[in-house]
């Protein structure tokens, strides 16, 4: 259903007006052509990033945009924070290409650590500007004054001068200066503080305007007909099989690219089910049962040695104990909680596309591409949508409205089905790894040898391939996305010997893309588990052995952390009956996993207690206690939402999320066969977070999913003696684990 909104409606909530009022300008501009509004884009200057009224009123322009992770509260914590000001007025506008710099794509976990020092450094750049401005109109020295709520006075007292009437309406024309000296932490006022989020009052009471509520006068309503099959042709379609529904404007075919049009949204449901067309038929997947060998058998781009010192070969001859074990990922689906759309207003002398787009300034090249158009007349302007957490099918969807609209010179609006978003989205890539490592007589771990087997991003593609303009024929990179998936495969614990490499595959089943912590989870599940079993050869505590072995004094301190505050007792590192000690009750287990993130940005531990019933081979996490360090935190309540939401996703991952196909298509086309955490599946979730006002802040939200697989298969293993490597950690591999165990 769509929403009507009026600007009465807009300003209605006192909590929401911030974000309501620049949602209200966005809207309102968006009909100037691209390149006719003339602010400047360019990073390298503080007006691409900073506007200051004549009322003294501030605007943040972010080329990163909100995906509600809270960086609207952090963007303006920060900016707030250098220029003395309180943060709630200030206004912001993300992702719009025709007012906000380039700063690149929103993921790995940057916003702040990079769109927000950005930030920073143009509000620190402004203020020393605006000092030296006050300083000449009240003729008093810099050094003397001070700045109270944008007001800039000598600091002994008499006239004051607020930041727009220093300006009187002038732009700052100014170069961001590197140099320009940030507030000393200590005196933050802001930073570090927890501060509510903007956003967050109207989408609690189902206020906030979604690009799914979005309405264009005169605007369309698309649905797009998928073939069956991924690599089917479209042999022909009978347009009289939709001529009878009411509201029905046209069936438009570009190439293989089907879509029905209509005047409401229901009726180009009504004929997206009833349309009939035939399509080619098309098997080029591999069976599922084989996928792993398939992996394991592409052909191979290039061998990269991710890590190489010692000699590994000898000292895994030399070793008291070799433990070789190989570990699974599956294709997972993004599986956004809300179906994709797309708004796209295209003309021949330009186009305006809102997208909830992760990379607005990226996908404006890749729209003006497959349009034709100069890149200078389409702009692509940023909405909240579904969440993402990487590229999902946000980009897709702008491309299918985008096209049509081409065609009928129309605003045309696209939603996806829930099949669409299943079957269609491009997926995170299966992992293979293979390791090896040895323990010496005194338990340490002296050799580590890993190969893993990854599809290679291709290099210089600069976005994923969308599906639409291919089936239209139109211009589109052509390659594989992936992210940095060869992350985290080495141990971030201290061995004399390695050898970790990774074997890049020219191909990979189904459409990849970053999902996620892209490989890090993958990687790291494997590198946790091994650890963990080398401890229990050891005959170790997991939490000892691991302190034992770990240099870094901030990675030692989360651990200790973690540990203390879930209270673990040390374990011999036996292996614990299998079954488990009463027939037909679960049995309890702590695991433990630490991972140094990227092994050179967040440090995160994560300790997780689980009930395992033997019988049916269910896992339940009952408990999740985890420490992060992510350097300097803006805003602590957001810090520890992301850390929750990461647990919580990457526990529904590790438990139940697998991509399912056939030959042809994928086959988990809804949350029955694409099933994910519930909420009374939630387990307690306790943080503990180390605030750093002196470091530099790093990412929160990808890290803190990192440890969870190899953290509940570790808990398994001490509840019920096995092993699981192979995610996700479905009752049915539980059970077929148990029974090769001999339970």
């Amino acid at each position: 259903m769509l929403m009507q909104i009026s600007r009465r409606d807009l300003l209605a909530g006192s909590g929401s007006l911030v974000v309501t009022l620049a949602f209200a300008r966005h809207v309102e501009a968006a009909n100037a052509p691209a390149d006719a509004i003339g602010k400047t884009l360019d990073p390298a200057r503080v007006d691409g990033f900073l506007a200051i009224g004549r009322d003294g009123s501030i605007t943040i322009y972010s080329g990163k945009v909100d995906l509600g992770t809270g960086s609207r509260a952090a963007y303006r914590q920060m900016v707030a924070e250098e220029l003395d000001v309180a943060p709630e007025p200030i206004e912001l506008i993300d992702g719009d290409t025709a007012l906000t710099p380039d700063q690149g794509g929103t993921g790995g976990s940057t916003g702040i650590s990079q769109g927000g020092v950005q930030l920073r450094q143009a509000a620190a750049t402004a203020r020393a500007a605006l000092l030296a401005l006050a300083a000449e109109r009240l003729k008093t020295p810099v050094e003397s004054l001070v700045v109270v709520d944008g007001k800039v006075g000598a600091r002994d007292g008499g006239e004051t001068l607020s930041y727009g009437a220093l300006l009187e309406g002038r732009s700052l024309e100014l170069k961001v200066d590197p140099k320009a000296p940030l507030k000393d932490p200590r005196l933050y006022k802001t930073v570090g503080t927890p501060m509510r989020r903007p956003d967050l009052p109207a989408k609690l009471t189902g206020r906030h305007t979604y690009l799914q509520d979005l309405k264009l006068p005169g605007m369309l309503h698309a649905r797009v007909l998928r073939p069956p099959a991924i690599g089917a042709s479209l042999i022909d379609f009978d347009p009289d099989s939709v001529k009878h529904i009411a509201g029905m404007v046209t069936v438009l075919r570009i190439k293989d690219f089907l879509a029905v049009v209509a005047e409401t949204e229901w009726a180009s449901v009504r004929a997206l089910r009833e349309l009939k067309a035939r399509w080619s038929d098309w098997q080029g997947l591999p069976e599922q049962r084989d996928l792993y060998a398939h992996v394991r058998g592409s052909e191979i781009e290039r061998v990269d040695d991710v890590a190489k010192q010692g000699d590994v070969a000898a000292a895994l001859a030399s070793a008291e104990r070799v433990i070789a074990a190989s570990y699974r990922w599956p294709i997972q689906s993004h599986a956004s909680m809300g179906p994709s759309c797309g708004v796209a207003d295209v003309r021949d002398d330009g186009a305006t596309v809102w997208s909830a787009s992760q990379s607005t300034h990226r996908y404006r090249a890749a729209f003006a591409r497959f349009l034709g158009l100069p890149q200078e007349r389409v702009r692509l302007i940023f909405l909240d949508g579904a969440g993402s957490y990487g590229t999902n099918g946000h980009d897709d969807a702008a491309a299918d409205a985008a096209l049509i609209s081409q065609a009928l010179k129309r605003p045309v609006r696209v939603q996806w089905m829930r099949e669409d978003e299943h079957g269609w989205d491009p997926k995170g890539p299966p992992h293979l790894l293979e390791l090896k490592a040895g323990i010496d007589k005194r338990g340490r771990v002296v050799a580590w040898q890993a190969d893993a087997w990854l599809p290679a991003a291709t290099r210089g593609l600069p976005n994923v391939p969308l599906i639409g303009p291919i089936a239209a024929g139109r211009e589109q990179p052509v390659g594989l996305s992936t992210g940095m998936i060869g992350q985290n495969i080495n141990p971030p614990y201290a061995v004399a010997h390695q050898a970790v490499r990774v074997h890049w595959l020219k191909t990979t089943p189904l459409r990849p893309s970053n999902i996620r912590a892209p490989g890090k989870i993958a990687n790291s599940f494997a590198v946790e588990s091994l650890y963990d079993e080398l401890a229990t050869a050891a005959g170790a505590d997991p939490l000892a052995f691991r302190l034992a072995q770990l240099e870094d004094k901030r990675g030692r301190e989360v651990l200790e952390l973690a540990a203390n505050r879930f209270g673990w007792r040390p374990k011999s590192g036996r292996a614990p009956s299998a079954g488990g000690p009463a027939i037909g009750a679960p049995t309890l287990g702590w695991g433990i996993a630490y991972v140094h993130y990227k092994l050179n940005e967040t440090y995160v531990a994560l300790a997780v207690e689980v009930a395992v019933e033997p019988s049916t081979g269910a896992i339940k996490v009952t408990r999740a206690v985890c420490a992060q360090d992510c350097g300097l935190m803006i805003n602590p309540d957001t810090v520890r939402a992301r850390v929750e939401g990461g647990i919580i996703q990457t526990l529904s991952r590790t438990l139940k999320e697998e991509v399912t196909f056939d030959r042809s298509r994928v086959t988990s086309i809804d949350w029955a066969t694409y099933p994910i955490l519930t909420f009374p599946e939630v387990p307690v979730i306790e943080c503990e977070l180390i605030q750093r006002l002196q470091e530099k802040p790093m990412g929160v939200g990808e890290a803190p999913a990192t440890p969870v697989p190899a953290a509940v298969a570790n808990a398994v293993f001490d509840a019920v003696g096995v092993r699981l490597r192979e995610v996700p950690f479905t009752p049915e591999r539980v059970k077929a684990a148990l029974q090769a165990k001999g339970a």
